[in-house]
């Protein structure tokens, strides 16, 4: 994966020789990777955990002993790891208590139809007004069903960004929408 390699301009900052980087990440790049993937399932994911490893490296890895240099990016990928699970559960958590905590719908009415097409509507010019890019993730995530991984791989673009994409979405349509 020799495109995976640390960035020159990060390098160029980095108290370490950037041979001394890139000999480091060459040598430790995919056994980050594959521990990453069996702790978290998912190897997109994995990669952008190891991108951020090796940025947290190019910082500190002048104060790292050579000879501690393996366990201690073995450390900062498994933290991180556990760090995005967290994260990750406690969004699953509140997504489920939201859920349940909706009061439930009563049985609609004959005129519960249209007022129901009417609120599809609604919310359908609501999503046009949306910026493309964050259109593309709710569209993706509503309309296909697909994971934040799946999407990030398709729109190639980090798992943070889509995140953050869709949460910027969510607060404009209910700005949009009149929602609290």
């Amino acid at each position: 994966m020799e495109n995976d390699a640390p960035r020159e301009h990060d390098a160029a900052t980095s108290p370490l020789p950037s041979d001394e980087l890139a000999a480091c990440y060459q040598e430790h790049c995919e056994p980050l990777r594959r521990f990453l993937t069996g702790v978290l399932k998912d190897g997109v994911l994995a990669q952008d955990i190891v991108q951020s490893v090796f940025v947290k490296f190019v910082e500190h890895g002048d104060e790292i002993h050579p000879a501690r240099r393996k366990a201690w990016l073995f450390q900062v990928a498994y933290r991180e790891a556990l760090q995005w699970r967290r994260r990750q559960a406690s969004g699953t958590r509140a997504t489920r208590q939201a859920f349940w905590q909706r009061p439930r719908a009563a049985p609609e009415r004959p005129d519960g139809a249209a007022n129901r097409a009417e609120e599809v509507a609604r919310v359908r010019n609501a999503l046009q007004e949306l910026p493309l890019r964050e259109r593309q993730v709710v569209q993706l995530r509503i309309y296909q069903g697909m994971t934040f991984a799946q999407i990030a791989q398709e729109l190639d673009a980090p798992l943070g960004t889509v995140l953050g994409r869709m949460r910027s979405a969510l607060k404009r349509l209910r700005k949009i929408l009149g929602e609290p």
